[in-house]
Formats: structure tokens, sequence, C-alpha cells
């Protein structure tokens, strides 16, 4: 079964506002043939999607609330 949403970021891929080049990831986090964010650090990681969330216009509550959950993806499982 296909996932629904971004392996990183956990973004519905329903919710994508670009044009996916990955069966995994999101257009936000994968562009030409890489991950954008190629570090391993999860809380760096988390401020850059709630800076990029809060300036797309996301309210301020829910890009907490998402960037939270970002933990709980398959690309930071072991990075808790």
């Amino acid at each position: 079964m296909a996932n629904t949403y971004c392996d990183s970021c956990m973004m519905p891929f329903a919710k994508d506002p670009g044009l996916r080049e990955s069966e995994r990831y999101c257009s936000l986090c994968f562009k030409s043939g890489k991950l954008c964010y190629e570090g391993d650090d999860l809380k760096a990681f988390q401020r850059v999607c709630h800076e990029s969330m809060i300036q797309r216009g996301t309210n301020k509550f829910l890009a907490k609330f998402y960037t939270f959950m970002i933990r709980f993806a398959p690309r930071w499982k072991n990075h808790r």
C-alpha cells in the first residue's frame, strides 16, 4: 500500500502544493532527485519546517502541532 503522507515531514500528499518527484517524499522535502534537508538533526529540521509553514500562512498553533508530529515520520524514527 502506498504512503499517503511524506516520510520526512508528515505532510499529507493530498495537501502537497507542488509536483512530487518521489513516492516517499513531498515536493517541499524532495527536489532535483535529493532531499532538500540532508542533515540528521531533527530539531533543526523542525525549525526549518515551522518557519516555512508560518511563511506560507499556516496558523501558528497548527504549525506548532504539525512540527511536533514530524518526530513520528519514518525518516526520523531513529533520531528522537
